[in-house]
C-alpha cells in the first residue's frame, strides 16, 4: 500500500460524498456517490456505503489503494 496522504479540511466534519468530490478524486457529486455505492471506499478499515457518512479529523480513508488522513487545519 502506498503513503498515507494528509488531506486538511476547515470544519470538524465533513460528509464522505463532499469530501470524495472536494478532494478531486471524483470530477461530480454523481461519480462520488457511484464510487462510495460501490463499496470502493473504506474509513477506519470498514467498507462505507453511506454517503452522508461523518468524516471527522483523524479518520482514514483508502480510496482505490491510496491512503488518505483527515486532518482539521488549524486557524
Amino acid at each position: 500500500m502506498e503513503s498515507i496522504e494528509i488531506v486538511k479540511i476547515s470544519t470538524a466534519v465533513i460528509q464522505l460524498d463532499q469530501l470524495v468530490k472536494w478532494m478531486g478524486l471524483t470530477e461530480t457529486g454523481g461519480q462520488a456517490r457511484f464510487l462510495i455505492d460501490d463499496g470502493q471506499v473504506m474509513v477506519n478499515d470498514f467498507v462505507i456505503t453511506e454517503r452522508r457518512k461523518k468524516i471527522h479529523s483523524g479518520d482514514l480513508l483508502v480510496i482505490e489503494g491510496q491512503q488518505y488522513r483527515i486532518v482539521q487545519e488549524k486557524e
